[in-house]
Parts: structure tokens; C-alpha cells; sequence
């Protein structure tokens, strides 16, 4: 069953909300009394972790190495 909330409430109660979402129950958020998104649990998680796994390691295959040499660590704060 989902419940309405605003934006505004469910920036206040996110933590209640997502124990709620963690028990089963999905929201649906409104702004300005129309419906702007949809806070539901996840219904595979294993399934959309790997997804994101494996998505993320195909893009990371997809490029290319950059040969900079060598580097000392205060050149990364500069």
C-alpha cells in the first residue's frame, strides 16, 4: 500500500521513512500536490547491485589508461 507525503515531510522524516520502506511500506512524493517521485523497497537487491557492479566495471574497462608518470601527493592538493 503506498501513502502520499510531501516533499516537505519527507525531508523532515526521511529516517522514518526509510524504516518504513525497509518494513514494506512504499510513498509516493508529492510537490505541490502532484506526484513527483516513488520511495518503494527494493524488490532484488542482489539483482541490482550486480547490475550496478557490473555496469560500472564495463565503463571502466571502456577507457583508456593515461600513462602521467610519476606524481608526489602534495601535486594532488594543488
Amino acid at each position: 500500500m503506498e501513502k502520499a507525503i510531501s516533499a516537505a515531510d519527507a525531508n523532515r522524516k526521511f529516517s522514518q521513512v526509510l524504516r518504513d520502506v525497509r518494513e514494506g511500506q512504499s510513498y509516493v512524493v508529492t510537490s505541490h500536490g502532484k506526484a513527483v517521485a516513488r520511495i518503494a523497497p527494493l524488490k532484488d537487491e542482489g539483482a541490482a547491485t550486480a547490475s550496478a557492479r557490473d555496469s560500472l566495471l564495463n565503463r571502466l574497462r571502456a577507457e583508456r589508461v593515461v600513462k602521467i608518470g610519476r606524481w608526489k601527493r602534495e601535486e594532488l592538493y594543488d
